[in-house]
C-alpha cells in the first residue's frame, strides 16, 4: 500500500470512530431445496435450448436419437460420460482444431437451476470435460439428473462449494448487437440440447 494511500485511509477510519456500525440486514433469499425439473424444462424452452424429458432408463436412446437428430457423424464426449450414452463417440479431448470440425458434444453436468433454467459444469469433473470441450463446438447435449436441479441460485452455490472450475449456462450462446438483432453461437455452441432425466 502506497504512503497517500494510507493516510487516506487511516483519515476516513479516525472521521468514522463515533460511527455505530451499521446492522446488515440478512434477509436474502436462502437455499430452498429441490427444483422443478418441468420449470426447469421450461425456463430452457424460454432461452431457446432444446429439451427433452425421459425415464432415467431411456438416457441412453434419447442421446442417441439427438444425436441422430442432428445427422452427427463426429462426436465427442467428455472421458467420464458413460460408455451406453454415446457408444461411438470420441472420448479423447481434441485440440482446438478438432473441436471445431467436431459434430456434437456430449457431457454431463455438476447441477442445475429450475428458476433461472441454468446449467453449471464442473470442468474438474470427468463427465464434464475441459471447458474448451463445451465451447467450441457448435452443438452441446447436456444430461441432467432430476436430482441435479435445485430451486434456486443460492441452493446451486451451496453444492458448488469447493469446486473451482465452472461454467453457468443459460441456453445456447446468444448476444444482441447495439439494433438489438440477437446472434447465436458467438462465444459458445449455437445449439443447446438438454436430456432430464425423470426418476
Amino acid at each position: 500500500m502506497t504512503d497517500a494511500r494510507t493516510a487516506v485511509l487511516t483519515r476516513i477510519a479516525a472521521a468514522l470512530t463515533d460511527r455505530p456500525t451499521p446492522a446488515v440486514p440478512r434477509t436474502y433469499r436462502r437455499a430452498s431445496g429441490p427444483g422443478d425439473p418441468y420449470l426447469f424444462a421450461e425456463r430452457l424452452r424460454d432461452y431457446r435450448a432444446q429439451v427433452r424429458l425421459v425415464p432415467a432408463t431411456d438416457t441412453a436412446q434419447a442421446v442417441t436419437d439427438a444425436l441422430t437428430e442432428r445427422e452427427a457423424q463426429h462426436v465427442v464426449a467428455a472421458p467420464g460420460v458413460p460408455a451406453e450414452w454415446a457408444p461411438r463417440a470420441t472420448r479423447a479431448i481434441p485440440d482446438l482444431a478438432g473441436l471445431e470440425r467436431t459434430d456434437a458434444v456430449v457431457t454431463a453436468c455438476r447441477v442445475a437451476i429450475a428458476d433461472t433454467g441454468t446449467i453449471v459444469l464442473d470442468h474438474d469433473a470427468p463427465d464434464q470435460g475441459p471447458r474448451s470441450l463445451t465451447l467450441v463446438p457448435d452443438y452441446h447435449l447436456v444430461v441432467v439428473r432430476a436430482d441435479q436441479i435445485v430451486a434456486g441460485v443460492p441452493d446451486a452455490v451451496a453444492a458448488l462449494a469447493g469446486v473451482r472450475t465452472q461454467t453457468w449456462i443459460s441456453g445456447p450462446s446468444a448476444t444482441s448487437d447495439i439494433e438489438l438483432e440477437r446472434v447465436e453461437g458467438v462465444h459458445g455452441p449455437r445449439t443447446l440440447e438438454v436430456v432430464i432425466t425423470l426418476p
